[in-house]
């Protein structure tokens, strides 16, 4: 089982990754965060859990009777991907393991899979 520091570590060593953060899905908490960048990790901890409560929430009232469960999430921007993966773990409550990749370095079907990796080692 991966540590809090060695998850971050692992996530950070994924190519072209920016930022990574480790954030308690419940309260909107950042629980752990390392950065290339000046981030103010609360106030983004906050929000990319909004961003994935509203995904949530919008997937679940179009397929009503559903069970909807993201596995991951990804978001492009003009600078930039954001790739979220929530993971139900042995901590507290539900984490979010988010990772901000530069657009013209990363692989993301790369990234996809290393996050993939990171969350088991981190679950099991």
């Amino acid at each position: 089982m991966l540590g809090i520091d060695t998850c971050l570590a692992e996530v950070m060593s994924i190519p072209g990754a920016l930022d990574a953060m480790l954030v308690d899905h419940t309260s909107g908490m950042a629980v752990a965060c390392s950065s290339t960048s000046v981030v103010d990790a609360e106030r983004s901890a906050a929000a990319l859990t909004e961003a994935l409560r509203a995904t949530t929430d919008g997937l679940a009232r179009t397929c009503p009777g559903e069970v909807v469960r993201i596995d991951d999430m990804l978001v492009t921007t003009d600078k930039g991907h954001h790739l979220f993966r929530p993971l139900e773990t042995v901590f507290e409550g539900p984490l979010v393991i988010y990772v901000h990749l530069d657009l013209e370095r990363s692989n993301l079907a790369l990234a996809r899979h290393r996050l993939r990796s990171i969350s088991s080692q981190l679950t099991t």
